[in-house]
């Protein structure tokens, strides 16, 4: 079952998030300070991040957290899904889809793109995002941090 963030899901959000960022599927941990604050954002408004409770058997089994931004190039909103993390017992369970599905339906009319990153090893990741449709781009990104 997929359902959006509630302030009560807070401390449960940090576990994860701080979970999802100990793990091979990102390049580096950041500051738990950063999950707070993207808890306050997603609590405040939809109008940048949203954060979604992932739900297996009534057992909390992982978060989804997508970001909106608006592309000239894509004509439209672009939805970005973040992250997707799905505890290790209950991955293989067609979680991953189901956030998928829930998202697209959320935003079906209303976004011109989904757009995602993975890291280039996580080929089961990778695996799930090409059989939903999604490509890869022959892009590379660059970043500035400014903190």
């Amino acid at each position: 079952m997929i359902r959006e963030f509630t302030s009560q899901d807070r401390k449960l959000y940090v576990e994860m998030a701080s979970e999802f960022y100990h793990s091979p599927a990102v390049l580096h941990p950041v500051p738990d300070e950063f999950f707070e604050r993207t808890a306050d954002e997603a609590l405040a408004s939809e109008a940048y991040a949203q954060i979604y409770m992932l739900e297996c058997d009534g057992e909390p089994a992982g978060y989804g957290l997508t970001a909106k931004t608006f592309s000239q190039e894509a004509g439209g909103y672009v939805i970005w899904l973040e992250e997707l993390y799905i505890r290790e017992q209950f991955r293989s369970r067609g979680l991953g889809s189901e956030f998928f599905a829930y998202v697209e339906k959320k935003y079906e009319g209303r976004a011109a793109r989904f757009r995602l990153e993975v890291e280039e090893d996580n080929v089961r990741a990778i695996s799930l995002y090409k059989r939903l449709g999604y490509e890869v781009l022959d892009y590379t990104q660059m970043i500035k941090e400014i903190r």
